[in-house]
């Protein structure tokens, strides 16, 4: 585990002081989270929205469930996600696919929009912070079903599924206390609360396996990885979203003698220009079909 992964999850005697220090920021910062969801115009426009969210900050699945869901609901309609586009160079409104033609550079979609748009042809993606003018975007490109992105905190009409991933945080404190964005309480809140190893299970294979395979990722809480990884060489862990620096991936490769790195998909999106070899780490979801059911019931009323 990374320094902030402890502290967040298994906490130390020093890591836990700290935490009960900041625990007024936190309160604050909850506060504040509470008062701007509740204080937020509700608006119903005219589409079935799909918001798939967590309450803990750094990566919970959101991105694969999208992903999987998608692919279930693409042959029965006209999709189209919405996200913010984190970590792209871009600014505003911009569609990165539209109805099978990918229209913008990876930079200008973010790892995770790009990603999405590389993995459903027939769908749309759009980025927007202002997921309003998304969902606006998306309806009048013929969206007939929208998944939003982490939407949780938006009072629009929709179907609110938040992720509980296997890792329970050690403090149900928010930021910067615990890892929690908005109190635990409102796990109550939402339609669906999905269990990881439960309602939804990750599946994984290493495509183009070698025998020294150096991990590099950019991932949010990397550790997550560990009860699907193969032996590595070595980990090399960036920020999340980092762009990844090329002459530091070609350093650790000659260190560790390394025959490939070791990606996620997510990494592999910014790395179609690397001269080294590259594993994929292959990380697939599988939705419970009870759940999948309650979602087709959703859209279907």
């Amino acid at each position: 585990m990374t320094w902030l992964e402890r502290y967040f999850y298994a906490p130390t005697l020093c890591q836990k002081a700290l935490a009960y220090a900041l625990r007024p920021l936190s309160l604050v910062y909850e506060t504040i989270a509470t008062l701007k969801r509740q204080s937020a115009p509700f608006e119903d426009f005219k589409i079935p929205i799909v918001s798939v969210g967590n309450l803990v900050a750094g990566g919970s699945g959101k991105t694969p469930f999208i992903l999987a869901l998608a692919q279930v609901l693409a042959p029965l309609y006209q999709v189209v996600v919405v996200s913010r586009g984190y970590g792209r160079t871009s600014r505003g409104l911009v569609v990165v696919r539209a109805w099978g033609e990918i229209l913008v550079k990876q930079e200008m979609a973010g790892d995770e929009a790009f990603l999405l748009a590389s993995k459903l042809p027939t769908c749309g993606v759009v980025v927007s912070e202002e997921r309003k003018m998304g969902v606006l975007k998306a309806k009048q490109m013929g969206a007939q079903v929208v998944l939003l992105d982490d939407g949780f905190r938006f009072n629009f009409k929709k179907l609110n599924i938040l992720l509980k991933p296997q890792l329970k945080p050690y403090f149900d404190f928010c930021l910067p206390s615990g890892v929690y964005r908005e109190s635990p309480k409102c796990y109550a809140l939402a339609d669906l609360v999905l269990q990881e190893g439960l309602d939804y299970t990750r599946h994984t294979k290493v495509l183009n396996p070698t025998e020294r395979m150096l991990l590099v990722t950019a991932i949010a809480s990397p550790s997550r990885l560990e009860p699907f990884l193969p032996p590595v060489v070595g980990r090399l862990y960036f920020k999340d979203h980092a762009t990844f620096d090329m002459k530091a991936l070609e350093c650790a490769y000659k260190k560790h003698a390394a025959t490939s790195l070791l990606v996620t998909a997510k990494d592999a999106v910014k790395l179609t220009n690397c001269p080294l070899p590259l594993s994929l780490l292959d990380l697939r979801l599988e939705i419970a079909p009870k759940i999948l059911q309650q979602v087709l019931e959703y859209l279907a009323h």
